[in-house]
């Protein structure tokens, strides 16, 4: 498998106007962090129903992505070169159908965070086991600016008021919300509908994986409910 050193020269063999490289760019730490050191799925588990479920909310810029899931070995690291030609599985938006290891279809923003609450709720009506001794969870990434998008809201206040343990967003923060959020920040919004709120660097491994492994663990209290953890990173990119 590849390293997190050699993502970068993953990332290059995609080209295209649609490619939104600094959209993708900013999701790279946290998608390898995820995909290295918390989801228990692999390309062997892909189908398992007792796997971790990771859904790419921010799907417009999906070269990150791309480059982990090749990375790990989900598909052939040469698919990569025909990202968004004509007959390649690599399209500007991730296909379920077509892209192993992908959970939904996205691209449209906002409807990602809806679609895991349903996910998340639907696995606990199951009560699946998991792999190993937890039972899966849902991770939802999102960008700060996609939360602008009113069916998030929607979802925020249910997920917190039904208290959805197995559930855990990601939002990006590299400031580009239309309007900001004011005191509190993005943790506010989420905090006032009963979600747990941390927020780390978002090119921080370690403080990643470790404010991923709170949110695992925390899942067992009697309290618990959805996870938000904040990922700080720079720059702007108007609509992520």
């Amino acid at each position: 498998m590849r390293t997190y050193a050699e993502l970068p020269g993953l990332m290059t063999q995609m080209t295209g106007d649609e490619k939104h490289g600094p959209s993708a760019t900013s999701t790279l730490d946290v998608l390898w962090v995820l995909y290295d050191q918390v989801l228990r799925v692999s390309p062997d588990t892909v189908g398992d129903p007792g796997r971790d479920r990771f859904l790419l909310s921010k799907g417009h810029g999906p070269a990150a992505y791309y480059a982990v899931l090749a990375a790990k070995e989900f598909f052939p690291e040469s698919w990569l070169a025909g990202f968004g030609s004509a007959g390649s599985r690599l399209g500007y938006h991730p296909d379920r159908s077509l892209v192993p290891g992908v959970e939904i279809a996205s691209g449209s923003l906002g409807h990602g965070l809806p679609i895991g609450v349903g996910v998340a709720h639907g696995l606990l009506a199951r009560g699946l086991p998991g792999l190993g001794d937890s039972a899966p969870r849902v991770y939802v990434l999102t960008g700060d600016a996609e939360l602008d998008e009113g069916s998030n809201n929607e979802a925020i206040v249910y997920a917190g008021a039904v208290g959805l343990p197995n559930l855990t967003v990601v939002a990006v923060d590299n400031q580009s919300s239309t309007y900001g959020w004011g005191p509190g920040g993005i943790e506010a919004h989420f905090a006032v509908g009963g979600w747990s709120t941390t927020r780390v660097s978002g090119r921080d491994h370690s403080a990643l994986a470790a404010a991923f492994r709170v949110t695992s663990a925390g899942a067992g209290s009697a309290s618990a409910g959805p996870q938000l953890v904040v990922a700080t990173v720079e720059g702007r990119e108007n609509g992520s």
